[in-house]
């Protein structure tokens, strides 16, 4: 007879196997991905090498409904990194992300010798300042459009998918963000004989490689996408701001990399006031052309010999931007850690001799990382409200405190106080302003809504806006609520602007009914507040321009007269409003930053200053000839 325990073990092999059930999982939200945490310096030097790497988190390319996942390149959803390097006549091979070994890893470990790592370092710090963007201005950013004069003229603005990042593009000592690509381009070089810091002469430094130049131009373009007219040299602040605002980017991501930030802490004592490491920008940079120090520093610099009123090169002064918001967060840190110094100090505010407790510094850690991440959503915030040509520190100064009030009303931490008083400190003020209070920086409302114009907002089509959507579609639909809103605007003042009442209201918006209006987007917004509290608006941006002599003599030629001296003989003087509307009820426009195109004061202040005249004109700093644009190349050559 067949032995039992084998009768049953060749029953059991001749069941049929179980059904197995395949569960697929989402995709991740994030992907971990290795950058040096500042630049190669830090590990170069015994006291910061554990500093030398850290991991940053950039959203999961992969879509579900969308053609939306990372390639190698990488090439994704906002950025294509293309690693050809003239100079050498390479092409290197580009990277794979999705590499399962690269996946396990956090991706490849910090190199400066690896051409594929430096892809990985431009897509990840790239990302990183894409997020921030996305989460302040509550929208999925767009870049700058393409325009084509040949095509149709409803087909000239093309829709830019993706920018393109050249990590080796060119063998000098620069990087800059070019508008007309729509592109990053780094260079490379040999350390100078003047070398100073960690850098040997001749040693090959990479621009790819420092996080601060990478976050720096990728908020080039990322406010070239939003404002394309801040690009115009047409103030002595105007092209300052470009350069301060991707420094205060670059610096404040600083603060989302705890290690860095709880070593810093440690060092200084939780003194952020008195610590380099946190606040310079490119120190690598500036050591391989012999500065002895980081290329550009958010400390260090004082009021009285670093002055708004006389420094004129834009990068110069545009440290006197960066100061002021740096020392605007360090006011509002030390506000919200002094309880913490007190209870460590024993009530005295005065911490003992030595290294602080490990306690005290995560606490403080916390604190700074917090009030760091509000301070860059303010300032990146405050893009939605700032008028959409001619912009001045003052002017960024009424978007900073406006941006912050319609979030959060109530103010326990005194955040737009600490702005005011750092920009007062450096006699940073805002035009027409008579006293310098919160409730008088708060850029005001119509006192009248037309009806019209609330007609015309009912009517926008913003229903299928998505934070995540597909950013082509989104594109389409701001470009069709533009043409819908330039019909309205066009024909409400083509037909009310004799009625008192209308003509008020065309004055209050700083439109002249005779010149052609431009509407250059309607952005659609959604915000929460530290409460919870969801904020819903529109922003539409209107502009328009008149030809303007260079020459006073000419100034009684009509404009067809204007245009018959050339380009060099003339320039575009530019006005409009940006409107923060209101979509739910009441429907109505909540607030108008206006800029005058017919304000004669103004015209002649843009006049003197791109001719030369004003005694601050960094133009042709930039350009060469004041009277023509160009890129950011020649800017940031040298600097």
């Amino acid at each position: 007879m067949p032995n039992e325990k084998s009768t049953q073990v060749s029953t059991a092999m001749a069941q049929p196997d179980p059904v197995r059930f395949v569960l697929k999982r989402p995709p991740p939200p994030n992907r971990r991905l290795r950058v040096f945490s500042t630049d190669p310096s830090l590990a170069k030097r015994v006291e910061t090498a554990m500093l030398n790497e850290t991991i940053v988190r950039v959203p999961w390319e992969e879509t579900a409904g969308l053609d939306v996942r990372l390639h190698p390149g990488p090439v994704g959803e906002f950025v294509e990194v293309v690693d050809i390097d003239p100079a050498s006549g390479r092409v290197y091979p580009p990277v794979d992300l999705g590499d399962p070994y690269l996946l396990a890893e956090d991706g490849l470990a910090p190199s400066e010798g690896n051409p594929q790592f430096h892809q990985q370092m431009v897509y990840a710090v790239a990302m990183t300042t894409i997020g921030h963007f996305e989460k302040a201005l509550g929208r999925v950013p767009l870049w700058r459009d393409r325009y084509d004069p040949a095509a149709p003229r409803d087909a000239r603005r093309k829709f830019v998918r993706r920018l393109r990042i050249y990590p080796h593009a060119l063998r000098e000592a620069n990087a800059f963000y070019d508008p007309d690509r729509v592109a990053l381009l780094f260079g490379y070089f040999p350390a100078g004989p003047d070398a100073s810091g960690t850098e040997i002469p001749g040693g090959m430094v990479f621009t790819c490689l420092s996080h601060d130049i990478v976050a720096h131009e990728t908020t080039h373009a990322l406010l070239d996408g939003l404002h394309p007219r801040f690009g115009e040299p047409c103030n002595p602040d105007s092209l300052a701001f470009h350069e301060a605002f991707a420094d205060i980017v670059a610096i404040f991501q600083h603060f989302s990399y705890p290690n860095l930030l709880r070593h810093q802490i440690a060092s200084v004592r939780g003194n952020l006031g008195s610590g380099q490491l946190m606040a310079d920008l490119a120190r690598q940079f500036g050591d391989a052309l012999g500065h002895s120090k980081a290329l550009r520093s958010a400390i260090g610099t004082d009021p009285k010999t670093n002055n708004y009123r006389t420094i004129a090169e834009p990068h110069d002064r545009g440290t006197i931007l960066v100061a002021a918001v740096f020392d605007a967060f360090l006011a509002i840190y030390a506000r919200r850690t002094a309880d913490l110094v007190r209870l460590a100090s024993g009530g005295s505010g005065i911490l003992a001799p030595g290294a602080i407790l490990p306690d005290l510094i995560e606490r403080l850690v916390h604190e700074a990382a917090k009030t760091a991440a509000r301070v860059l959503t303010i300032c990146v915030r405050a893009l939605d409200y700032c008028p959409p040509v001619d912009l001045t520190f003052g002017d960024y100064l009424r978007a900073l405190i406006t941006a912050d009030y319609d979030l959060v009303p109530d103010d326990r931490q005194f955040y737009r106080v600490a702005f005011i008083e750092a920009f007062r400190a450096r006699e940073i003020y805002s035009e027409g302003v008579r006293t310098v209070s919160v409730d008088s920086l708060r850029w005001q409302g119509l006192a009248r809504q037309p009806p019209s114009l609330v007609d015309a907002l009912k009517a926008l089509d913003v229903t299928e806006w998505k934070i995540r959507g597909d950013r082509k579609a989104i594109w389409t639909l701001g470009r069709e609520n533009g043409r819908k809103f330039h019909e309205v605007v066009r024909d409400w003042l083509a037909r009310d602007d004799t009625a008192p009442d209308n003509a008020r209201t065309i004055e209050a918006l700083g439109l002249d009914p005779g010149l052609k209006i431009e509407v250059h987007s309607v952005r659609p917004v959604r915000r929460q507040s530290p409460d919870g509290n969801a904020l819903t608006d529109l922003v539409v941006v209107l502009t328009q321009r008149r030809r303007v002599p260079y020459d006073a003599s000419n100034d009684d030629l009509t404009q067809d007269q204007i245009e018959k001296l050339g380009e060099g003989g003339y320039f575009w003087f530019r006005g409009g409003c940006t409107l923060i509307i209101n979509r739910e009820n009441p429907i109505g426009i909540r607030y108008a930053i206006v800029k005058r195109v017919s304000s004669a004061s103004r015209f002649r202040r843009e006049r003197d200053y791109r001719n030369g005249e004003a005694g601050t004109s960094t133009a042709s700093l930039y350009f060469g000839d004041a009277r023509r644009g160009g890129p950011f190349a020649m800017s940031h050559r040298g600097h």
